[in-house]
């Protein structure tokens, strides 16, 4: 439980850049971001697949055909709304929608999985689910208080924001309870191995969208400046740690994670990530959070205290 936790919180804490790329790039179509993020993800992954080559060549044609399932959704369609909510909307509405997907993925994963895992007794779960809710309310009540009031033309925008974050909920629910179920079924399997052939299985699709996105900026005569943009050294930079700490260590420290905690638990400890997020956005905003955030990240990490407090009941055993 232990190692399973610390192997989460550095995937959080990786993951938690995904937030500041949209943030620095404003210029640059969330497309762009995406598959450039995932390009270089899956250039990165090369040199490791020659190191794991001897744990790729067992993976199935099955296997391989859930890697690009898994990149296709849970790489790129979720970056791409993640990004375009963030552009759209500003950080403050997608980080509260993107902030439920612990409560969302504990309680999806509880249905989905108890039988397999062990069940969490719901009576035992709902304090913890509770102390995280408030706890993303909190923080997202003082975010929301920092944009004002929008009206008349900004409101279709903060709308569509809002559905794009939602579609990313639903893309990253579905993704890592997807990803722990191989895992589990495959506990022999190397956790690092396949968080390189995810990286293989993306880079194909990220070219095949780059070069799409390029043709069709081309057709519509779009100034941008293609393939890099205006800030071609800037760009290339966040793309290339992104996609080695955010998309291919991330994805290894959660997989290690997935492999030793039940899966309900390892839902709720993607909380990490909206710690993270919030912390790197303070810190580029240059002040540190008021009362009513660091309240709601006190609440955060209590309900994440108590989840990891709670030993699942042997599936013989798990009658309510």
């Amino acid at each position: 439980m232990l190692k399973g936790t610390l192997y989460a919180l550095a995937a959080g804490l990786m993951w938690g850049l995904v937030f500041v790329s949209p943030l620095l790039l404003p210029e640059y179509p969330a497309a762009l971001q995406s598959v450039g993020r995932y390009l270089a993800f899956g250039l990165i992954a090369l040199p490791l697949a020659w190191m794991d080559r001897s744990a790729l060549r067992v993976l199935s044609r099955a296997d391989w055909v859930e890697a690009l399932k898994l990149a296709a959704i849970g790489n790129l369609l979720y970056y791409l709304c993640l990004a375009s909510a963030i552009q759209l909307a500003g950080a403050p509405l997608p980080s509260m929608i993107i902030g439920t997907l612990p409560v969302v993925i504990a309680v999806t994963a509880n249905l989905r999985y108890g039988h397999r895992d062990g069940h969490l007794p719901w009576l035992a779960l709902a304090p913890s689910l509770g102390l995280i809710a408030m706890g993303i309310a909190c923080v997202n009540r003082a975010e929301i208080a920092m944009l004002g009031h929008p009206s008349g033309a900004d409101l279709w925008r903060y709308v569509r924001g809002g559905l794009l974050a939602v579609g990313a909920v639903v893309c990253w629910t579905w993704y890592p309870l997807r990803n722990a179920a191989w895992l589990r079924r495959h506990p022999d399997r190397s956790a690092r191995a396949w968080a390189t052939a995810l990286g293989l299985a993306t880079l194909p699709l990220a070219v095949c969208g780059y070069g799409l996105l390029w043709s069709v900026m081309k057709i519509a005569d779009q100034p941008f400046a293609m393939p890099f943009g205006p800030h071609p050294w800037r760009f290339i930079g966040l793309m290339v740690a992104i996609g080695l700490f955010a998309s291919w260590l991330g994805a290894l420290c959660w997989n290690a994670a997935s492999q030793r905690l039940p899966t309900a638990i390892a839902g709720q400890l993607i909380v990490f990530e909206t710690l993270a997020a919030l912390a790197y956005a303070f810190i580029l905003r240059g002040h540190p959070p008021g009362a009513l955030t660091l309240a709601g990240i006190a609440l955060l990490i209590a309900g994440v205290m108590w989840a990891v407090r709670i030993k699942p009941r042997p599936v013989e055993l798990a009658v309510e």
